[in-house]
């Protein structure tokens, strides 16, 4: 029977040190091959995080696309309504007299020392805006308020602004088609572009006159309206060379969700917030023209909204 104190033979020791050599090649092995899979687990995380991103990042280009192509227009122009039109043309004075009509915090501006703009005898009145433009689909609810008072459109549109835009698929009214009729004065309104995209931009739509654009150019820049977001901005308004407006006297977000007909209904109504902004900004728009016209008519001119109003224009 063997000693268990007797020390390891030559054989033995080298039987020992092979078994142990072959437990640490195997560990080794094992090592690698979890350090293998480990990284292979690392690998399809990162392949299938970089397929996500590129099939969402495809996704997103499809969406933008497609607005910019379809679905990013406002909806199409038609003829405003019969209903619509005489909503606009009779708004009741003693809403426009209203106590609570709000000043538009950005009145018309004087334009010192330009020449007057007239046609026939006539002062004349220039409008330039887009169909897509927010802005000018809420300040054309004034401007068609106001020009309304002294005398008639015919032609007018309805229509949104822009989808993709602020204040997306604002109710407005459009004035590309529009004739106005006055004894008193005349209005050019111009649409430069549609709310319909055409080739990855708003499709042109009534281009200015070789006359009205160096009228545009000049007076819709410094030293009139100042900021780099003012030079050039739309709408633009010309009282006839006297004063000239810009941009919204009023948010477009007040309109969401609105029908054309609700909006117009709004503005006859005085308690409504629709109203008091509208009316104010036409009643300041009324008493610059009243200016060029020799307060006439009369009994628009002599209202108390108007020489309210009056008050808002540079002197």
């Amino acid at each position: 029977m063997a000693n268990k104190d007797q020390p390891s033979t030559p054989a033995q020791t080298s039987g020992t040190s092979k078994s142990a050599g072959k437990a640490a090649r195997r560990q080794a092995a094992q090592a690698e091959l979890r350090r293998v899979q480990l990284q292979q687990r690392r690998n399809r995380l990162v392949w299938m995080g970089t397929v996500v991103v590129t099939v969402v990042a495809i996704f997103a280009v499809v969406i933008v696309f497609g607005i910019m192509r379809n679905g990013g227009s406002g909806a199409k122009t038609t003829a405003a309504t019969a209903k619509l039109t005489k909503t606009m043309a009779s708004i009741p004075s003693s809403a426009y007299d209203s106590p609570s009509v709000v000043m538009p915090t950005n009145p018309p501006v004087s334009l010192n020392g330009a020449t007057p703009l007239t046609e026939g005898g006539k002062p004349r009145v220039l409008y330039v805006g887009a169909e897509y433009c927010p802005f000018c689909a809420a300040e054309r609810w004034a401007m068609v308020s106001a020009l309304s008072r002294f005398g008639t459109f015919t032609g007018l549109g309805q229509t949104t602004s822009s989808g993709r835009d602020y204040a997306p698929n604002t109710p407005t009214l459009s004035f590309h088609g529009a004739t106005f009729t006055s004894k008193y004065l005349v209005f050019k309104g111009y649409e430069t572009q549609s709310n319909q995209v055409q080739g990855g931009s708003y499709a042109p739509l009534d281009k200015l006159s070789s006359a009205d654009g160096k009228i545009f150019d000049k007076y819709d820049f410094s030293p009139y309206f100042t900021g780099s977001n003012a030079q050039g901005a739309i709408p633009f308004i010309d009282f006839a060379g006297k004063y000239a407006s810009q941009g919204a006297s009023y948010s477009p977000l007040m309109f969401a969700g609105l029908t054309h007909q609700k909006v117009a209904d709004d503005i006859t109504d005085p308690s409504t917030e629709i109203s008091k902004s509208v009316l104010g900004t036409a009643n300041v728009f009324t008493a610059a023209i009243c200016q060029l016209t020799h307060n006439q008519p009369s009994s628009v001119c002599s209202a108390s909204g108007v020489t309210a109003a009056a008050s808002a224009l540079p002197q």
